[in-house]
């Protein structure tokens, strides 16, 4: 059986005794003591060249590490978590490579980092996913409220977030006070004049750009649609479907929020600014191959227009305006739409399968039901499609 710790050296005397005594068996006596020949042989060894000293476990470290990280790369590894505590060890890495250094390998970084006590509890499994993202850069938008947080001014911050999805480029963190549509549009007006604006457009069913499921029309979609971007709503109750904001979120929580102590609604904003910078700029992202987001982005060519423009429609559409009821009339039916479209012309045409589809701009809503005289509607179909897969 195994020797105890405490009793090695004592055990070893007492093999070395009786081994070297006239006619011991050495392979019997190393059976008996429960250890290999060459160990057995090891010790005698030892033995006759300088004693029982000798016997004490000897230190298994090499005289020279030629490998061994220097002090040089141990500072700036340690300086970089200090500067970024959240970050592991391929970020780290990945992070200093680009500011020209030149680092070991991914599991010698974790071990500087384990050495030195600057790693965190380790993360759960999880699950392998089919990521998917858009070709192009401003193909889409994604845009949420991540949850309000309080400041010490007693009031709460409500951080609107906007993500290109091809690219992961952070385009706004606004620290809003609220999460009404006169918020939003403000928020949203700056992006569009600094970096353009996007073909589509994806966000949740909840206010001010949804009203739940029954009414994903809004105020708010609107102005957008009035713009010339297509808009889609995830699946109710899956947030995975806008699951690159949602992951957005949980970074700017790990990363901003719960490090900082936000004092009101100017630090919050100044906050986000700083930390925007450092996540599109310098932050590398896995998903990106450790590529940082802003080699994958670039300004959109539609600019913003300062007077919205009209909705113009083709000669051969069917125009109907929207009546007060939200209703419209074809051939002495009426149909539901949306409140929201009130004083608004939609467009009726021709599909493939013999019905009309319901088109307000650039948006096609659905098609009309002429045996229930509603709206059938389509367009969030296209968004579970195309944006089921996470970051």
């Amino acid at each position: 059986m195994p020797w105890k710790v405490v009793s090695t050296m004592s055990q070893r005397q007492e093999f070395v005794a009786l081994a070297t005594q006239d006619g011991a068996n050495i392979a019997q006596l190393a059976r008996r003591f429960g250890v290999s020949r060459p160990t057995a042989y090891k010790w005698l060894a030892r033995q006759q060249s300088g004693g029982i000293a000798v016997l004490a476990d000897r230190s298994r470290r090499p005289k020279s590490s030629p490998a061994k990280s220097t002090d040089a790369t141990e500072r700036l590894v340690l300086e970089a978590r200090d500067l970024h505590p959240v970050w592991g060890a391929r970020k780290l890495r990945q992070f200093l490579i680009g500011k020209g250094h030149t680092l070991p390998a991914i599991s010698t970084v974790n071990e500087i980092l384990r050495r030195h006590q600057r790693l965190g509890p380790r993360a759960g499994v999880t699950r392998d996913c089919q990521r998917f993202e858009h070709p192009s850069p401003n193909d889409l938008w994604q845009m949420d409220f991540k949850g309000h947080v309080g400041m010490t001014d007693n009031r709460r911050c409500h951080p609107l977030t906007v993500l290109d999805d091809h690219s992961r480029y952070a385009l706004g963190i606004v620290a809003c006070l609220n999460e009404t549509f006169e918020t939003v549009q403000q928020s949203l007006t700056a992006i569009f004049r600094r970096y353009g604006m996007p073909a589509r457009m994806l966000m949740d069913n909840g206010p001010p750009w949804g009203d739940q499921v029954n009414q994903p029309l809004t105020v708010c979609t609107i102005w957008l649609i009035r713009l010339g971007i297509r808009i889609n709503h995830g699946r109710p109750y899956h947030p995975q479907t806008q699951g690159k904001d949602e992951r957005f979120h949980r970074t700017l929580k790990a990363e901003v929020l719960e490090r900082h102590t936000l004092t009101g609604i100017a630090d919050a904003q100044r906050q986000f600014d700083v930390w925007k910078i450092v996540y599109n700029t310098e932050r590398p992202h896995q998903a990106l191959d450790d590529a940082t987001p802003v080699t994958r982005y670039r300004s959109s060519p539609r600019s913003y227009p300062e007077t919205l423009p009209p909705i113009e429609y083709d000669s051969t559409d069917i125009i109907r305006q929207v009546q007060s009821s939200g209703r419209i009339t074809h051939e002495r039916r009426d149909y539901r739409l949306s409140k929201a479209l009130v004083g608004q012309d939609v467009a009726l045409r021709p599909t493939a399968e013999g019905l009309l589809g319901v088109w307000f701009g650039c948006q096609r809503l659905g098609t009309l039901d002429p045996d229930q005289g509603v709206l059938i509607r389509r367009w969030s179909e296209d968004a579970n499609r195309a944006t089921t897969a996470t970051t």
